[in-house]
């Protein structure tokens, strides 16, 4: 049996189990209840269920218990057999009591019914569920061994591929340790050759270089003679390039000197004529903005020289100093 039809065989036991259980425990009630009412003290019939559920309540655990320790595979002793076998006999004797005191024979037979079939049903199951888990020990101590037996023959299956690479590696590092051999006394043959041809080489070669270094040595003769009348003759020329500079250099200071005073006289003059009251023509108010910018003064000023609005001077003031921002970056560069 798998494991689905095992569980399937525990459902079925222990529901039809619990059915002939219960329907057994509700006839053992409704059968012994007006016996009981018949045999108790007058005032006291409220008590007759007690007994049957008292009883009924024993089979409960036996079952119960029962089918908790067979499913463990353990055993209870004699007492949870002699609890089985009393509480039957007295479900028994209590179902059949009121028929057998009538000497109804027919009666007696009918209300043994559920009390056997209740006693038959508990030693069965518990019959039943020690089979389950005999089967359900076989099948574990079976997918054990199945499975031991697959590892088993996986390490077997694993430890023959480790030893059969083990072995291609072997093989293949002879074969290649071989070939190092093979190749090594080959290359020192090759090698023995070469530095034969090498040393002929080397004795021709030493041969060349003493010709030529006797050639270079009175070509560098030359070049150092050569060498030391270029570099007098550009030493004369660095001299007087670096004369050219310096007149070029005093030239133009002096050129720029006096491009300053005359700009400097002609801002005078432009800012000599003092405040206007009507707006210089355009080209003129921009030379009175420019000496205005060169000699630092506000803007207001500056409008107040030229006739023109304070916002266009200030226009002007920015264009001349973007204008010196641009030669300071050109100069830098």
């Amino acid at each position: 049996m798998n494991a689905v039809q095992i569980r399937s065989a525990e459902k079925a036991l222990s529901v039809g189990t619990w059915l002939i259980v219960g329907g057994a425990m509700l006839f053992s009630i409704l059968t012994v209840t007006p016996l009981m009412e018949r045999h108790s003290p007058k005032g006291w019939e409220w008590t007759a269920p007690i007994l049957p559920l008292v009883v009924d309540a024993a089979v409960v655990i036996v079952v119960r218990l029962d089918a908790v320790l067979a499913g463990m595979g353990g055993h209870g002793g004699r007492w949870p057999i002699a609890l089985r076998w009393m509480t039957g006999f007295m479900t028994l004797a209590l179902n059949v009591a009121d028929s057998a005191l009538k000497k109804d024979l027919v009666g007696a037979a009918v209300h043994a019914v559920a009390p056997l079939l209740l006693i038959v049903t508990a030693e069965t199951g518990l019959a039943y569920r020690r089979a389950i888990t005999a089967a359900q020990s076989a099948r574990e101590a079976q997918l054990k061994a199945e499975r031991a037996e697959r590892e088993h023959a996986a390490n077997e299956r694993r430890e023959a591929q480790e030893r059969r690479v083990r072995e291609e590696r072997e093989h293949a590092a002879q074969l290649a340790r071989e070939q190092r051999e093979h190749e090594a006394l080959i290359a020192r043959e090759q090698n023995a050759r070469e530095e034969a041809v090498r040393r002929e080489e080397r004795q021709r070669a030493e041969a060349r270089e003493r010709a030529e270094r006797e050639a270079r040595e009175r070509r560098e003769q030359m070049r150092e003679q050569q060498q030391a009348e270029r570099e007098r003759l550009e030493r004369e020329a660095a001299q007087r390039r670096e004369r050219d500079r310096l007149e070029r250099e005093q030239e133009a200071r002096r050129q720029q000197q006096e491009r300053a005073e005359r700009e400097a006289r002609e801002r005078a003059a432009l800012l000599a004529a003092g405040p206007v009251n009507e707006k210089l023509p355009e080209d003129k108010a921009r030379l009175v903005v420019h000496a205005s910018f060169g000699e630092g003064l506000p803007v207001r000023a500056a409008a107040e020289l030229c006739g023109w609005s304070t916002g266009w001077v200030s226009a002007r003031y920015q264009e001349h100093r973007d204008g010196a921002g641009l030669v300071l970056e050109g100069a830098s560069s």
